[in-house]
């Protein structure tokens, strides 16, 4: 995919809490037909806007389990539990993300994949215009969310599955398995999660 020396990495970042079917259809699509040699999920370490977290650990496992069917070109990166090691954290932006792994990781370029539903919140994120020109992005259609003017969407509109709604599912005892890999709902169940 990539004509220099250097891979093109696609950069999933979120909270994964829980990682579901929706993140892996996505990563299996930006594979296959976006200019990409490999797809890094990120799990945050902590909510920069402050969002509740199942714990951290938890959230790369279920990540590690729900990409398991992905293959080798798929892996979870820990460059935000690197980037909290250091002195002064205080939360991780986007663009300290893409700067650490760009220095961490010469030769090697990457690509930004986000939701429509990213692009109506630019306006809170730190240094956007920064953020875009470092890690060019690759943009996928959320169905409910309007693409912005002048943004270019792969031809992927993902049906409206959030995280937010199978945990809402999971705590009332519901059944979330058409939403979630087998995998996932089973380290759910046993470490009791979301209940």
């Amino acid at each position: 995919m990539n004509a220099g020396t250097g891979k093109v990495v696609g950069l999933f970042g979120g909270s994964f809490n829980p990682p579901h079917a929706a993140h892996q259809l996505i990563a299996l699509y930006c594979l296959e037909t976006q200019p990409i040699d490999e797809i890094w999920f990120v799990p945050v370490y902590t909510h920069v806007f402050g969002k509740d977290l199942a714990a951290f650990a938890d959230r790369v496992a279920m990540t590690e389990l729900a990409i398991e069917p992905l293959g080798p070109r798929a892996r979870v990166y820990l460059a935000e539990e690197e980037l909290a090691q250091q002195p002064g954290f205080v939360g991780s932006r986007t663009l300290d993300l893409i700067e650490h792994l760009v220095a961490h990781h010469p030769g090697s370029s990457f690509r930004l994949i986000v939701g429509t539903d990213i692009l109506a919140e630019t306006a809170k994120w730190h240094r956007w215009a920064d953020v875009v020109a470092a890690a060019p992005l690759i943009v996928v259609g959320r169905t409910g969310h309007a693409v912005p003017p002048g943004s270019t969407v792969t031809g992927l509109t993902m049906p409206e599955v959030s995280s937010t709604a199978i945990r809402a599912v999971l705590a009332g005892a519901g059944d979330a398995s058409s939403l979630l890999p087998a995998s996932v709902l089973r380290y759910i169940a046993e470490r009791d999660l979301y209940s």
